[in-house]
């Protein structure tokens, strides 16, 4: 597997890929289900790489020649920061194929991150989740990350996302 930054060529299919995997995710979530124009704009938000490349890193996962994983990693405070934290980079729209789950993809692109972080000399990472996100929780928490419930917040009524800190 290799973790790289994505190339413009690639940005259609990096964006599809990180939709699939948050359609996957929200499949029967009565939240999405009642309020589908909602989703669609979110979904139109992540499948924009272009857009977010604009102030933050996109990295994707390559394994056999494919684009099996993406993550948004923003570095200090931009437009893409959930969290006004000067000292924080932050991790978004992570996103993995759905053949590809359980077999370190996810991690991978967390811990380039995570490093990444570092070597910019950030005190720490933060992330929020979809409180259904149970398996993401647990990858984060094996990392190291911590409940931030300070940082906890709701873009929609209904819709409650854990924040998550880990500090380096």
């Amino acid at each position: 597997m290799i973790i790289r930054a994505v190339r413009p060529s690639e940005y259609e299919a990096a964006g599809e890929l990180t939709v699939e995997a948050y359609r996957t995710i929200a499949s029967g979530d009565a939240v999405y289900e009642r309020e589908p124009e909602a989703f669609a704009e979110y979904l139109h938000e992540v499948r924009d790489i272009a857009g977010r490349r604009a102030s933050s890193e996109i990295l994707v996962a390559e394994v056999d020649g494919r684009i099996v994983g993406c993550v948004t990693f923003v570095d200090g405070l931009t437009a893409l920061s959930e969290v006004d934290d000067p000292d924080a980079a932050t991790v978004r729209m992570l996103g993995v194929a759905a053949e590809a789950r359980n077999r370190g993809v996810g991690e991978a692109l967390m811990r380039e991150c995570i490093d990444r972080a570092r070597r910019s000399g950030r005190k720490r990472v933060r992330l929020d989740t979809r409180t259904s996100m149970t398996s993401a929780q647990r990858l984060y928490e094996r990392l190291g990350f911590r409940r931030d419930p300070d940082h906890d917040w709701s873009p929609a009524p209904d819709i409650l996302l854990l924040g998550y800190v880990l500090d380096l």
